[in-house]
C-alpha cells in the first residue's frame, strides 16, 4: 500500500478520495489552486500542495506541476479523480516515467478506450454495435465534409473527457461551423484537447452504463448497470442503479459486451462502458449501441457503491498497489435500489445558468439520513473557474419505491444559497413518468417548464418572503422603484439590487408561514415544517444606456459572471444586430455567449481572449443607432 497519495482534483470528488485514503491509513495530499486553497478538501487533507494558478490550464490540467507536487510531498501515487487529466494517456505515461503510480488504467488501455473515436473503432472491431458517425482524424474542414454522410441531426462530441463538455447538437448544416468552434473551445478548456468527432443523433434513447472493475491478475468483472437518462444539455443530472428499463436479457447483453471490451483492451482499474438503448421493437427487444468508455471513476459511482456495498475508491487504490480483487463475479450482489441527484450551483429557471457564491446548507442536512457527497461546507464559496457541481444526494432503499419515497423527503432548500438544482429533487421523485421509469435523454428538457412550475413554493411562502423583504426596505434606503411585472409575476427590487423573485404579495402571511431574514436570504417555514429560502438575486448587470453628446446613444455588454474570455467575435467599427453574439465567456466549464441588446456599431472592445473578468465587467462598448 502507498504511504502517500496526491489527489489531483477538487470539489466533492477530492473530499471523497481524501476520506477513503485516510480511512486506509494513507497520507492524503490535495493539490489545490489558489481558489481552492481553503476548500473543504484542503481542510480535510493531511497536506496541501498549492498550485500556481486558478484557471484549469494553470492548475489541474498542468501535469508537470502536479508531478512536481507529488515528488515534493513524497507521494507514490496520484489519484486523478474525474475530469481534468483523469483520461489523459499522456499524463499516465508521464507518471510512469516519473516513477509515480497513476491510479487508473494503463496508458495503452486509455489510448484504446479513453479517446472516443478510437473506442468506437475498437468496439466495432469486436462486433459491438456503434452509432453511425465520423471518427477519423481531421480539422473543421474534414468534419464539415463528413457531416453530410453522417446525416442530420448529429452530435458533435469531444474525443477526450466526458460530462457533456465539448458536446453540441447540430440539426442543420448551416449551424454546424459555429457549433464546431464552440465545441472545440469548450473541449480544449475542459480537457486540454480540442479533438472532435461526429455521431448521428439517436432520438429519445435511454443512457445506460455498466461499471467494470479489473485487476492486474486477470480478473475482469462488472458491478451491474446504472441509468443516466435524466439529463440537461446532454449532461447527467439524475442517476440510478439498477436501471428500471433493463430486464435480465438486456442486462446480460450489456454486461457481457462491457466485460469483453475491457478484457480485450487490457483494461485495469475502475471504468464505465456507456450505451444508448432504444425503444422496444416489434418483438419486444430493445436495440442498443456502444457509446463510449469513461476510463476513470464516474461522478455517479455512489449508486453502485450503495447497491453492492463496495468502496470503489478503496478498490481503485488497492488495484493500483498491485493487489488482487478479493471477490469474483458471483459474489457481487445487487442490494436494493439507489438514486443519485446532482446538486449543481445552477439556476434551472434561467436555463441552468451557473450561480456561484457563498454556500448555506439547510441545518438538517447533516442528520437527515441521506448520503451527501459535498465539495463545500457551510460558508464556503463556489468559485467560477470550475464545474458547477456542489454536492450529490444519494438515497438507497430496499427497492425503487422506497428509494423514491426517501428522495421525496429531500427539501427544495437543501442548499439555501446559492440557487441550485435541489428544488428539482422532490418534484422529479414524485413525477408519475419518472416513477414509472418512462424517461429518455430528452425527457427532462421536454418536461422542464412543467416541472419547474411544480417545484415552486406555495403562495403563502412567497407572501411571507415578500413581507420580510418589505421590512428590509428602511435598511436598504427604501425601494428603488415600484414593483415591476415580468412573466406574469411581480418582483420587489431594493436599492442595493436585491430582489425577491416571483413575489405574489407584499404582506406577511399569518396562516402558518413564518419568514426570517438570515445572512443567506429570507428563510420561510411552512405549517408542516417545509422550508424554502428566497435568495438574493444578482442578475447580470443590464446594458447601460446613456445619451452621448452630439452622437448616438451608447450601451455596454458585460460579463454575466466571473470567468475567462474564450472568444471575442467582433472588432471596433463593426456593425452588429440585436441578439448577435459579441463575445463568449468560459466559466464553470461552460460557455456563456454575450449578445448585443440592440443594433449598433462596436465603439470599443475592452477585453480580449484569455482575459480574466469579473461579473459585470465591460467587454464591449456599442454606439446604438
Amino acid at each position: 500500500m502507498f504511504e502517500a497519495v496526491l489527489v489531483a482534483n477538487r470539489g466533492e470528488i477530492a473530499v471523497r478520495i481524501v476520506r477513503t485514503l485516510r480511512r486506509l491509513g494513507v497520507r492524503a495530499v490535495v493539490a489545490a489552486s489558489p481558489a481552492d486553497r481553503d476548500s473543504l478538501a484542503a481542510r480535510e487533507a493531511d497536506a496541501v500542495a498549492l498550485l500556481r494558478g486558478s484557471a484549469p490550464a494553470e492548475s489541474y490540467l498542468d501535469g508537470e506541476q502536479l508531478l512536481a507536487a507529488a515528488h515534493s510531498h513524497g507521494c507514490g501515487a496520484i489519484h486523478p479523480g474525474y475530469g481534468f487529466l483523469a483520461e489523459s494517456a499522456a499524463f499516465a505515461r508521464a507518471c510512469a516515467a516519473a516513477g509515480i503510480v497513476f491510479i487508473g488504467p494503463p496508458p495503452e488501455a486509455m489510448e484504446a478506450l479513453g479517446d472516443k473515436a478510437r473506442a468506437r473503432q475498437f468496439a466495432a472491431r469486436l462486433g459491438i454495435p456503434v452509432v453511425p458517425g465520423f471518427d477519423g482524424d481531421g480539422d473543421d474542414a474534414a468534419l464539415l465534409a463528413a457531416a453530410e454522410a453522417v446525416g442530420f441531426p448529429l452530435l458533435i462530441k469531444a474525443r477526450a473527457g466526458g460530462g457533456g463538455r465539448g458536446m453540441r447538437l447540430a440539426r442543420t448544416p448551416r449551424e454546424l461551423a459555429g457549433l464546431l468552434a464552440e465545441a472545440r473551445r469548450e473541449a480544449e478548456a475542459a480537457f486540454g484537447d480540442g479533438g472532435l468527432l461526429l455521431e448521428r443523433l439517436v432520438e429519445r434513447p435511454r443512457h445506460i452504463e455498466v461499471q467494470v472493475l479489473s485487476d492486474r491478475h486477470g480478473t475482469v468483472l462488472h458491478l451491474w448497470e446504472r441509468e443516466c437518462s435524466v439529463q440537461r444539455r446532454r449532461q447527467k443530472l439524475v442517476e440510478e442503479a439498477p436501471s428500471p428499463a433493463v430486464d435480465p436479457g438486456l442486462r446480460a447483453e450489456l454486461t457481457e459486451a462491457a466485460v469483453r471490451l475491457a478484457r480485450e483492451a487490457g483494461y485495469v482499474n475502475a471504468g464505465t462502458v456507456e450505451f444508448l438503448v432504444g425503444e422496444p421493437g416489434p418483438e419486444g427487444r430493445r436495440p442498443w449501441y456502444f457509446l463510449e468508455v469513461n476510463p476513470r471513476l464516474q461522478v455517479e459511482h455512489p449508486v453502485t457503491e450503495a447497491i453492492t456495498g463496495l468502496d470503489l475508491v478503496e478498490l481503485q487504490v488497492r488495484i493500483a498497489a498491485g493487489e488482487r480483487l478479493p471477490f469474483g463475479q458471483e459474489e457481487v450482489e445487487l442490494r436494493g435500489h439507489a438514486i443519485e441527484f446532482r446538486i449543481n450551483a445552477e439556476d434551472p429557471r434561467e436555463g441552468f445558468r451557473p450561480t456561484g457564491g457563498e454556500v448555506r446548507w439547510w441545518p438538517g442536512a447533516a442528520t437527515a439520513g441521506w448520503r451527501i457527497d459535498a465539495g463545500y461546507a457551510d460558508g464556503d464559496r463556489v468559485p467560477g473557474f470550475y464545474d458547477s457541481l456542489a454536492a450529490k444526494v444519494v438515497v438507497h432503499g430496499r427497492d425503487r419505491e422506497e428509494a423514491l419515497r426517501l428522495a421525496r423527503g429531500v427539501p427544495p432548500g437543501l442548499i439555501e444559497t446559492p440557487r441550485t438544482t435541489a428544488p428539482l429533487v422532490q418534484v422529479l421523485a414524485g413525477d408519475p413518468e419518472f416513477v414509472r421509469g418512462q424517461v429518455h435523454v430528452e425527457w427532462l428538457e421536454e418536461r422542464l417548464p412543467e416541472l419547474l412550475e411544480r417545484a415552486g413554493a406555495p403562495e403563502g411562502a412567497w407572501a411571507a418572503a415578500a413581507g420580510a423583504a418589505a421590512g428590509l426596505a428602511p435598511r436598504a434606503g427604501a425601494f428603488a422603484g415600484p414593483a415591476w411585472i415580468g412573466a406574469g409575476r411581480a418582483a420587489l427590487w431594493l436599492t442595493d439590487g436585491w430582489s425577491v423573485r416571483d413575489a405574489l404579495a407584499v404582506a406577511v402571511d399569518t396562516h402558518g408561514f413564518r419568514a426570517q431574514v438570515t445572512g443567506g436570504g429570507i428563510a420561510v417555514e411552512g405549517p408542516g415544517g417545509e422550508r424554502w429560502t428566497f435568495c438574493p438575486a444578482w442578475p447580470a448587470p443590464p446594458a447601460r444606456r446613456a445619451d452621448g453628446e452630439g452622437g448616438p446613444a451608447g450601451t455596454v455588454a458585460v460579463a454575466p459572471l466571473a470567468g475567462t474570455v474564450a472568444a471575442v467575435l467582433v472588432e471596433k467599427g463593426q456593425e452588429v444586430a440585436a441578439g448577435q453574439v459579441l463575445a463568449v465567456i468560459h466559466a464553470m466549464k461552460m460557455e456563456h455567449p454575450v449578445r448585443a441588446d440592440a443594433d449598433g456599431r462596436v465603439a470599443e472592445v475592452c477585453a480580449g481572449p484569455g482575459a480574466t473578468v469579473a461579473a459585470g465587467e465591460v467587454l464591449v462598448r456599442l454606439d446604438l443607432w
